[in-house]
């Protein structure tokens, strides 16, 4: 790798995910206590792989990566179809057991549908000369992303289904989307959501929402994890009740707390402050990856960092949001925060391409 690649690099986005990944482990030390420390001894280890994952990725050049997408878009397809058959775990069939480690295909498979993505619209658009706005054209692209999105959604895990659609909503936009499509699909959505509630989402998707609204309906059922949340946040205060010292947090009243509600902890023990400064950092993060995708050198280049902004997007705004009460309950991670492994490698690769692609931008050229 050369110097010039190095230089134009932007670190802040490693040095960001290694603050978030330090304070999800502190957060984690304080919440597995009970449980010997388990899930924070192996979050260590999934911080340690994935990083090693980043580097990996940073050296091989992300055209090279778009080039071999179709073959790793087909395996994770067929790994989507066959965690379907395996035991429900919470419900979901997301989940490979593999002794002692659990591999979630939904989540590494972000990755390769985001290249595969930019593999087809680059394809389109330069075959049609930059214009992907006729039907035929939007609709590869669409069963590009839809055929994994059903997949997930049969699990069932609406959470990851959705981070799929923001990534490749961000994508379109990013490609030049015609107006009248944005505006249609706005409508569409309008037409859409109240048939889904009605007609086609099952009874707990229903009660998420409905508890959503109003989760003081069912303080002990549906609605508990909410209003837990929500008083662990609220007795935090800005400074926090100090690790090992929240009520909700070591009396066992948040779960899953070292996943969906890590930000609770974190609210509850370390304060306002550290709270607002995670929302910060992931702001700055979300930019930088967003002025990734203006500046790449190409517009493969250009997509892939977008896709991945909407993942990023989507699960920060998401964890926060429901934790928050302010968004419905669908069991996303915060990113490099949350346990799990799956969720660290696929979120630290992410960055290793994002890394490849601002390195390979021309930003130094007139520097001697």
């Amino acid at each position: 790798m050369r110097k010039r690649e190095l230089k134009n690099m932007e670190w802040g986005l490693l040095i960001s995910a290694i603050i978030l990944s330090i304070i999800g482990i502190i957060a984690l030390f304080s919440a597995t206590q009970e449980t010997g420390y388990e899930e924070f001894q192996k979050q260590i280890i999934w911080v340690a792989v994935s990083l090693v994952a980043m580097v990996i990725v940073m050296l091989i050049d992300y055209e090279v990566l778009v080039k071999i997408s179709p073959v790793f878009y087909g395996i994770f397809i067929i790994l989507l179809i066959a965690v379907l058959f395996t035991e429900p775990i919470n419900g979901a069939s997301s989940w490979f057991n593999i002794g002692g480690f659990s591999f979630q295909p939904g989540e590494f498979a972000k990755i390769f549908v985001i290249l595969f993505l930019a593999f087809v619209i680059s394809k389109i658009q330069y075959r049609y000369k930059e214009d992907i706005n006729k039907p035929t054209r939007i609709l590869i692209i669409l069963a590009t992303v839809l055929v994994p999105v059903l997949l997930i959604i049969k699990e069932p895990d609406y959470g990851t289904a959705a981070a799929y659609i923001v990534a490749l909503a961000v994508i379109l936009f990013t490609s030049g989307l015609d107006k009248k499509y944005i505006i249609g699909t706005i409508i569409l959505i309008l037409i859409a959501v109240p048939l889904l509630y009605f007609f086609i989402l099952p009874e707990h998707a229903k009660a998420r929402i409905d508890i959503f609204l109003n989760p003081e309906s069912d303080p002990r059922g549906a609605g508990y994890n909410i209003i837990q949340s929500k008083l662990a946040i609220g007795a935090g205060g800005l400074t926090g009740m100090g690790l090992l010292k929240g009520n909700q947090t070591q009396l066992g009243f948040l779960y899953p707390k070292t996943t969906d509600f890590i930000f609770a902890v974190i609210g509850e023990e370390m304060g306002f402050i550290v709270a607002g400064a995670i929302i910060i950092i992931y702001v700055y993060f979300i930019t930088k990856v967003l002025y990734i995708a203006k500046t790449a050198k190409d517009t493969t280049g250009s997509i892939i960092a977008s896709g991945i902004a909407g993942v990023f997007i989507f699960h920060f705004l998401e964890n926060v949001g429901m934790v928050m009460g302010l968004l419905p309950i669908t069991g996303v991670p915060l990113p490099f925060i949350s346990y799990g492994g799956s969720s660290m490698i696929t979120n630290f690769i992410m960055l290793g391409i994002l890394l490849n692609i601002s390195g390979k931008r021309q930003k130094t050229i007139f520097v001697k």
